[in-house]
């Protein structure tokens, strides 16, 4: 081993670090030492000489060598510096390896789907993603100028872990107003968002173990929370007409939480009607369950008056009902609210005591202010004209392109359409790949199915942040794609499908 080499070759690719000469040797001889390039018992040149071979100082070389000892890389005796005998490093995991459950993972965790996240899938269509440049930023920033502004001493200590006073309150009255949500400010706790909204109710409200019902398919953020909590999961079929339990789903496999989307089902796109509303409340109160609501999209209401929230159709209604303003505002604001049962109220309170995140003081401030000045409620009218004039121009374009192979659903509320193919041998998710490439991120429908094959095949398309002269263009590109599909798939079945056996004839020919 010509260990002059090694180290100018280490010094010449790490020259760029500024460091000083004998940080440099040290460096380079311990991760020779680690990676096995000098290997255990390997005898070090003397330190005189070796810093005459690199035209360095004998201190520099010393001081490397004493690094190295101290650290346990090298052993010293009467003829010299010896390599230690070190425990070897793990080999990089092959690619088998790599894919197994990682060492120390709980069952819960090596469960949990792979789901990018948005920033992770940019493109036209892409769910959940508001039209962001549509928000008053201007405004939102002097509310935040003026919130840093008020913030007193007292506030910049640990925060009230149910949230901002002001801000609940504020909720309190908006969601009374507007969703005909029965609760006071008590009832109201700010959390982080809709998963930590969800992760506390999974835990809080139900033991290991237990039955949680979500939609079939569904969202998998409450999958995750359920699974995170080691719930048992069962999956409750949707229709058009929202989440459909059986009787022998109530029998068979009684729930202890009953989660649903009911204004604009994730990703189906259905409504549940008033009917099956009230009869999923008394049923959960007969079986003693509780309703998670989360109330996604239940500000965009394209087609009639929008339903009132569950949570108030019944009194005392066995419901927990979560929001969020990343979808009406903005992602990045983080912030979202449980209101939960005036009998669970006190119990709330408890637990967020001791497990609350208790900052973000101005945001709170600033959002209570926009709450309450009326400036949220008229972004939310200019978003309903928005988001209605561009469900239209998606559905128009849908209709004309892809009328033949697929139909439109959920397309009266909300910020996303599902598009379900009219032939269920048609693979989404080749689909949703190809799509990609183009700049187009679309969700398969069959991904999100939350227990056995849902038999919900096709798209998911969000055409909130999508300008309305833009999609006939992109919704083109997107039926190019899915008639091809759809050709393959006839293709491969015409394959598979035995030839007739030929037809009998008498024994004489025919010419």
């Amino acid at each position: 081993m010509d260990l002059a080499l090694l180290i100018s070759d280490y010094t010449a690719q790490n020259a760029h670090r500024g460091w000083p000469r004998q940080r440099l040797l040290h460096e380079c001889l311990r991760a020779a030492i680690r990676n096995g390039t000098l290997a255990a018992g390997s005898r070090l040149a003397a330190s005189r000489a070796l810093a005459e071979e690199l035209g360095v100082a004998r201190n520099t070389v010393l001081y490397a060598y004493e690094q190295l000892a101290s650290e346990g890389y090298v052993v010293t005796d009467r003829r010299g510096t010896l390599v230690a005998a070190l425990a070897p490093q793990r080999k990089p995991a092959r690619r088998d390896e790599a894919a197994a459950p990682q060492a120390g993972l709980s069952r819960r965790a090596q469960n949990l789907r792979a789901v990018p996240g948005q920033a992770d899938r940019m493109g036209a269509f892409v769910p959940g993603v508001p039209a962001l440049e549509q928000f008053p930023m201007a405004l939102w920033r002097r509310m935040m100028e003026r919130a840093l502004r008020a913030v007193t001493v007292t506030q910049l200590n640990y925060g009230d872990p149910a949230g901002e006073p002001r801000l609940r309150e504020a909720i309190a009255d908006h969601m009374r107003a507007a969703r005909g949500v029965v609760c006071e400010a008590s009832q109201v706790f700010i959390t982080d968002g809709t998963q930590s909204s969800l992760d506390i109710c999974m835990h809080a409200l139900a033991d290991t173990g237990d039955t949680v019902w979500i939609e079939n398919p569904g969202y998998g953020g409450a999958l995750a929370a359920a699974r995170g909590a080691g719930l048992a999961v069962a999956g409750i079929d949707v229709d058009d007409d929202g989440m459909a339990p059986t009787a022998d789903d109530w029998l068979l496999r009684p729930p202890r939480l009953i989660y649903t989307t009911p204004s604009h089902q994730y990703p189906v796109g259905s409504v549940l009607t008033l009917r099956r509303r009230l009869a999923l409340i008394e049923a959960a109160r007969a079986a003693g369950a509780l309703i998670i609501e989360d109330d996604y999209d239940s500000e965009f209401r394209h087609d009639g008056a929008p339903l009132h929230a569950m949570q108030g159709l019944a009194a005392d209604a066995p419901v927990l009902y979560l929001g969020t303003f990343s979808k009406t505002m903005f992602p990045s604001l983080r912030i979202g609210f449980i209101v939960a049962p005036a009998a669970l109220a006190e119990a709330f309170a408890r637990m967020r005591a001791q497990s609350s995140a208790r900052g973000r003081v101005a945001e709170q401030l600033a959002l209570a202010e926009f709450l309450r000045s009326g400036q949220f409620a008229l972004h939310l009218r200019r978003m309903r004209r928005l988001y209605r004039q561009r469900r239209d121009a998606l559905v128009a374009a849908l209709e004309r392109h892809l009328g033949s192979v697929a139909t439109v659903h959920g397309g009266s509320a909300g910020m996303h359409l599902s598009l379900r193919f009219n032939d269920a041998r048609i693979d989404d998710v080749a689909i949703v790949a190809q799509a990609q490439e183009h700049g187009i991120a679309v969700n398969a429908l069959s991904t999100h199915d939350t227990q056995g094959d849902s038999g919900w095949k096709g798209l998911m398309l969000g055409y909130a942040q999508v300008p309305a002269e833009q999609m006939e263009g992109l919704v083109k590109q997107l039926a190019a794609l899915v008639h091809l599909a759809a050709y393959a798939a006839n293709c491969a079945t015409s394959l598979k499908t035995p030839y007739p056996p030929a037809r009998r004839t008498s024994g004489r020919s025919s010419r």
